[in-house]
C-alpha cells in the first residue's frame, strides 16, 4: 500500500541531465482510500471491457435494484448518479430555483458552495460550533422563506466529527417540511456501531430528508464515479427526472456487485484505515498538536502554517485559508511522513502555538475555498 509517489522528470542540460520533482511525495488532498479495488471488484470489472463497444442502460434500472435489494428499501426510492456530486448537482437541479439559499455549515465539502453558485443559489454558510461539530440550532436559524435546501454532513468534511442522533432528529422535527435536507453520509462506513443511526427509520420520518451516499470512500471506487440518494419517492421521483441517459456504466453494475458480496474483506480495510487514523492521531497529539476526533477517513489539522508545513516536506493536503489542513489516512508511511514533517524544526513554532485548551480549537477555523478538485466526490 503506498500513496502517489514523488515523480521525476529528466531535465537536459549542455554538461548532463538532472532530474526535478514534478508532483508531491503523498497525495493526501481528497480523502482518497489508499486501497486499488478488492481484487474481485477488479475481475469484475475487467470482465465488463469487453463489452466497451455496447451501450449501457438508457436509464439506469439494474444499478437502482441492486442498492435498492441491499438497503430494503423500494427501487422507486433511489437514484444514482455520477458519484456524490454528480447527484448533489442533480437535487439541486431538480429542487430548488434560482435565488433561493442554501444553509451548510462552514467549512464543508467545497462541492455545496460551488454547485449553489453553479444552479444560482445563495450560500448561507454556518460557523461550526466551538467543538468543531455543525451547530445545527444556528443553521435551523438561518433557514428562513428563502431556504431552498439544506445539507447536513454525518461525518462532517473536513473535521470528520458526528452531531448526536438525537439533535440530529430534532433538527429535522423542525425544518419545514417544505424544505428538502440532505444528509450526507459519504463517510458513514467508517462510523462506529455506537454512531450509527437508522436511515430508513428518517426517511419513513421526514418526507422531506435525502439520505446521500457514494461507493468512493470505504469502497476504493473513486475513479468509477458511483454515487446515489435515497428518500422518500414524490422527492426521489423528481430527482430522477435529471438523470442522464447513458450516464452509468456497466462497470458500476459490476463493480457494486462484487463490493457487495466481499463485505468482509471491505470490512478488514476499513478497519485497517481507521488503526492508521486512531494511531496517527494519538501520535500527533503526545507531540503537542491539537487534532479532534474524526469519524472518517481523514484527519483535520487546524492552525496557522500546517498546510505549509506540509507542502514544503514534498505532502499535498486540502488546505484552508487559515493554514488549517486535512489529511488523508491510511498509508503508514505517509502518515510517518506527515509527523516528521511537523515535528522538524519548521514545525516547532506551529506546536508552541497551538499548545492551548481544546475549547479554542476552532478559533482559527474559517471556511476553506472552494476548488474544482474538490468535487471529486
Amino acid at each position: 500500500m503506498s500513496s502517489r509517489s514523488w515523480r521525476t522528470e529528466p531535465t537536459r542540460s549542455r554538461e548532463h541531465e538532472v532530474s526535478r520533482p514534478v508532483g508531491p511525495r503523498y497525495d493526501l488532498t481528497l480523502s482518497e482510500n489508499p486501497f486499488p479495488p478488492l481484487p474481485s471488484v477488479l475481475d469484475a470489472v475487467r470482465s465488463t471491457v469487453a463489452h466497451a463497444n455496447r451501450y449501457p442502460e438508457f436509464l439506469p434500472r439494474r444499478l437502482p435494484n441492486l442498492i435498492a435489494h441491499h438497503l430494503g428499501v423500494p427501487p422507486d426510492r433511489v437514484v444514482v448518479g455520477a458519484g456524490g456530486t454528480g447527484v448533489i448537482m442533480q437535487i439541486m437541479q431538480a429542487l430548488t430555483a434560482p435565488r433561493q439559499r442554501m444553509v451548510f455549515a462552514a467549512p464543508t465539502f467545497d462541492g455545496y458552495p460551488i454547485m449553489a453558485e453553479m444552479v444560482g443559489l445563495e450560500s448561507v454558510a454556518v460557523p461550526l460550533d466551538s467543538s468543531g461539530r455543525q451547530d445545527l440550532w444556528a443553521m435551523l436559524r438561518a433557514v428562513d422563506d428563502r431556504t431552498g435546501l439544506v445539507a447536513v454532513c454525518r461525518p462532517h468534511n473536513p473535521t470528520g466529527t458526528v452531531v448526536p442522533a438525537s439533535e440530529l432528529k430534532a433538527f429535522l422535527f423542525a425544518v419545514p417540511r417544505h424544505i428538502p435536507v440532505i444528509l450526507d453520509e459519504a463517510y458513514v462506513e467508517f462510523l462506529g456501531a455506537g454512531d450509527l443511526l437508522d436511515p430508513l427509520d428518517l426517511v419513513a420520518r421526514y418526507p422531506n430528508l435525502l439520505v446521500l451516499r457514494t461507493f468512493s470512500k470505504a469502497y476504493g471506487l473513486a475513479g468509477l464515479r458511483i454515487g446515489y440518494v435515497f428518500g422518500a419517492p414524490e422527492l426521489v421521483s423528481r430527482v430522477r427526472r435529471l438523470q442522464v441517459p447513458f450516464g452509468i456504466p456497466e462497470t458500476a453494475v459490476a463493480a457494486v456487485t462484487a463490493s457487495y458480496a466481499a463485505e468482509s474483506e471491505l470490512a478488514e480495510r476499513v478497519l485497517r484505515i481507521t488503526t492508521e487514523r486512531e494511531l496517527l492521531r494519538t501520535a500527533l497529539r503526545r507531540e503537542g498538536f491539537r487534532v479532534p476526533r474524526s469519524r472518517a477517513n481523514f484527519l483535520y489539522l487546524p492552525g496557522s502554517g500546517i498546510a505549509d508545513t506540509l507542502a514544503r516536506a514534498g505532502i499535498a493536503a486540502k488546505g484552508y485559508p487559515d493554514g488549517s489542513a486535512r489529511i488523508a489516512v491510511g498509508d503508514p508511511a505517509a502518515a510517518a511522513a506527515v509527523r516528521h514533517a511537523l515535528n522538524h524544526p519548521a514545525g516547532d513554532g506551529i506546536r508552541r502555538s497551538l499548545r492551548r485548551d481544546d475549547t479554542n480549537l476552532w478559533s482559527l477555523t474559517v471556511r476553506a475555498t472552494p476548488d474544482e478538485e474538490s468535487l471529486r466526490r
